[in-house]
């Protein structure tokens, strides 16, 4: 035992042991720490391992977004750049549009210039042919039919010439301008249901004096009920008189003309005309429908213009309808025209017009109807007096200008008044506004008679008030019905202000 420093005694061996388990006891606790130490390495190196490891995918990922971004950029680089160019061939586009614009509206305003002066050329053209047309036909009408001196066998054949001729050269000039209105769209035409029926047995009154003369039979077909189709009713009867004064025309002599319908559909008929002439070889049916083809008649005995047949195409289709031919060599054609029928019946019509196809006898207490014609062409003017020389109850007056016209209108109240479209001064249409406007002079009928016969002069001068609208050359017979339906009007009128 030994005692310590303080008197107390202890073991050497006890202190020894103690000594021994504290270096145990702190080996032990050394070898936890560096345990515990390597471990903290160990998860400290795992942590920067995975550190690394995030920094690197976030690297990667930022790469990645960077990539995608730099792309994205190119591509709206790239599309801006798209843009601008294509905001440069907009414009430029815009402005080639625009430019065609105004090339268009000068092509158009230039159209239109040249389509009015056509129109006016035309309507000139007209005037100036129909002038002399009109005393050359109108004097020989005149001739044929003096009853006082008539002519001789000679000069009644002679005469019969200068009609033929005249009368084809006034077709000419009529088919011309119809088929000038017609392919520069300004031929107006009624689409109205009218009765085919009753256009049959106009067509078939029409063409017989043509048939007889040429020693041709026609048939009409017979309908068993009233047939009704949608068209324009004067342009209708025009058709089926061509196609029928050409199966005459190019017939055989005692050869025969069948006019037959068939029903195509249900809303669709066909009108046939069947003829027995030579005949059509299939190279000439091609040509058929073309301006002045006469298909070599030209040098014929049978007179024509090769038009009539273009126009009546052009008029068949503006009526949704159509035209053909069929034919065979020495047996003859067959021309028909195909147009819609009308669900509905026309309405009759409210006013049924007068018409005198003869003068009233002249009687001792008959009155003296007074004609006013207002023309600044002498030659017209004597042709139409000798007319009304004609009739023992008319008298004439007249007047060179539209300003003594009005004057003699006010002054003797003529039952009648007979207008010239063209006149110096004042014109025709200005005249009868004048005339409408005074209670002196509103209530006479006036009948214009003109040159003028393109359907816009005619349209624009009925819609003025004319009575009635007369084209030069005056149809003798036509003439005279006029004025009888204006007598008629006119005393009617002068007896109703009586009462």
């Amino acid at each position: 035992m030994t005692r310590d420093g303080n008197g107390r005694l202890y073991s050497v061996r006890g202190s020894e042991r103690r000594r021994d388990d504290r270096a145990v006891t702190n080996s032990v606790t050394d070898i936890k720490s560096r345990e515990e130490s390597a471990t903290a390495r160990e998860e400290a190196a795992h942590l920067r391992e995975d550190a690394a490891t995030s920094r690197e995918r976030e690297i990667q990922v930022a790469a990645t977004t960077q990539a995608a971004s730099d792309e994205h950029m190119m591509m709206l680089q790239q599309a801006n750049e798209g843009l601008t160019v294509t905001t440069i061939e907009a414009q430029k586009l815009t402005e080639q549009l625009q430019a065609t614009k105004i090339e268009l509206e000068r092509a158009r305003t230039v159209a239109e210039k040249a389509n009015l002066a056509k129109s006016e050329f035309l309507s000139s053209m007209s005037h100036e042919l129909r002038s002399p047309l009109n005393a050359i036909l109108g004097f020989a009408q005149l001739l044929d039919s003096d009853t006082r001196t008539p002519p001789t066998p000679a000069q009644q054949k002679n005469i019969g010439q200068i009609l033929k001729g005249g009368w084809y050269l006034l077709d000419l000039i009529n088919e011309i301008l119809d088929l000038t209105a017609i392919e520069s769209g300004k031929q107006s035409l009624s689409h109205e249901p009218i009765s085919l029926t009753d256009v049959m047995i106009d067509c078939q009154a029409m063409i017989e004096p043509q048939a007889q003369k040429c020693d041709i039979h026609v048939t009409f077909q017979c309908f068993e009920s009233p047939c009704f189709v949608y068209a324009d009713l004067t342009r209708v009867k025009e058709v089926l008189l061509n196609l029928l004064s050409n199966a005459i025309k190019y017939n055989r002599v005692g050869g025969t003309v069948v006019v037959d319908c068939s029903l195509i559909s249900q809303k669709r008929i066909r009108v046939s005309v069947t003829d027995t002439g030579a005949g059509l070889t299939p190279d000439k049916i091609e040509q058929l429908f073309q301006p002045f083809n006469r298909l070599g008649q030209e040098d014929g005995n049978v007179q024509g213009t090769g038009i009539g047949l273009v126009v009546s195409k052009r008029l068949i289709e503006l009526m949704d309808g159509a035209i053909g031919v069929e034919s065979v060599v020495g047996a003859g054609s067959v021309f028909w025209i195909e147009l819609n029928l009308a669900a509905e019946q026309p309405h009759a019509p409210d006013v049924v017009a007068v018409k005198t196809l003869t003068p009233p006898p002249v009687e001792n207490n008959m009155r003296m109807s007074t004609l006013l014609y207002v023309e600044d062409n002498p030659t017209n003017l004597i042709l139409v007096e000798q007319l009304i020389a004609q009739r023992k109850n008319m008298r004439i007056l007249s007047a060179s200008d539209a300003e003594l016209g009005i004057e003699l209108a006010r002054t003797h109240q003529p039952d009648i008044i007979l207008m010239d479209i063209n006149l110096p001064g004042i014109s025709g249409i200005e005249a009868l506004k004048i005339l409408q406007a005074d209670p002196l002079t509103q209530h006479i009928p006036v009948i214009a008679i003109s040159a003028n016969a393109m359907p816009h002069d005619i349209t624009k001068a009925m819609e003025s008030g004319f009575f009635r609208y007369l084209t030069k050359p005056i149809k003798v017979n036509e003439f005279m019905d006029t004025l009888d339906v204006a007598f008629k009007l006119s005393e009617t009128a002068e007896n109703s202000s009586k009462q």
